[in-house]
């Protein structure tokens, strides 16, 4: 039987840091694994210009997400036009995406739940339940999160929940 085939895949331009990159982030998910590992060939080097046998592309999946690592060279670098959103349940659970993911990252690009990793990647590390918050249908409630949220740079649940309260 032939595997299926994740209808939309995310795909992520690296220099040359393509397995660096997904053993990093399948050491911090729990569900996740590193799975076909693809390498130049001689033909095409005159576009690509990488030396045959050296990692082309790494595939992973991060909690049943698929995505593709490609060694493509120093032309193209990651903006925060795209992120990864990550919901967490609690405190505990932020705490250790922020930790993790920051390691090494551009702290200057944290503000309100973003961060920057190692590589120039953007996650947003959010509680659960933000949408809700921003979304309610009590325009105070939620404007009062906001404040509290665009003055943190890794969120704190409890102070966001007790600002959302009042």
């Amino acid at each position: 039987m032939k595997n299926k085939i994740q209808k939309i895949t995310t795909n992520l331009w690296f220099d040359s840091q393509a397995e660096e990159a997904a053993k990093f982030y399948t050491s911090i998910f729990e569900n996740s694994m590193i799975g076909r590992i693809t390498s130049y060939g001689n033909e095409g080097n005159q576009i690509h210009g990488k030396p045959q046998g050296t990692v082309m592309t790494v595939e992973f999946e991060l909690e049943g997400q698929a995505f593709v690592a490609l060694n493509g060279g120093p032309q193209f670098k990651f903006t925060e036009a795209i992120s990864f959103i990550i919901h967490c349940e609690d405190q505990k659970e932020l705490d250790y995406y922020w930790e993790k993911l920051s390691e090494g990252g551009d702290e200057k690009a944290q503000v309100c739940g973003w961060l920057k990793d190692q590589f120039g990647v953007s996650w947003q590390i959010v509680p659960a339940n933000l949408t809700e918050m921003v979304n309610d249908s009590n325009p105070e409630k939620s404007e009062r999160m906001m404040k509290a949220l665009l003055q943190m740079k890794k969120i704190d649940i409890k102070t966001l929940n007790q600002a959302y309260i009042g």
